[in-house]
């Protein structure tokens, strides 16, 4: 990650999504968004295909072998990416995808406002 560009890793297609929440808030491309630094952080690096098709259900420790590490490099990710603070005792409540996005949701939500 970059300071100037943090999703510059990311495939095109992210940025632009990312680009379309910025000008938009559409609620979608977000989603997409955070599915893909989910994605691009998990531990072992190991390949999602399409990370648009994870369940919210899915356990982000259990399911996609984050630990508290990986977990917290996509939270501090988030963080810079969006300009939000999320605080450790939020993070210790985002169990699943679903947790993740819902929140990340929330919290961009209202630090806009």
């Amino acid at each position: 990650m970059t300071s100037s560009d943090p999703l510059a890793s990311f495939p095109p297609e992210i940025k632009a999504l990312h680009q379309l929440w910025l000008a938009s808030q559409d609620f979608a491309a977000l989603d997409s968004v955070v599915l893909a630094i989910i994605a691009f952080h998990r531990p072992k690096r190991a390949s999602i295909a399409n990370p648009s098709n994870l369940p919210d259900s899915c356990r982000l420790v259990g399911d996609l072998d984050y630990d508290s590490l990986a977990l917290a490099e996509v939270v501090f990710f988030i963080e810079d990416l969006y300009q939000v603070s999320i605080p450790n005792e939020d993070l210790l409540k985002l169990l699943t995808i679903g947790d993740l996005r819902g929140y990340v949701r929330t919290k961009i939500t209202v630090s806009a406002a």
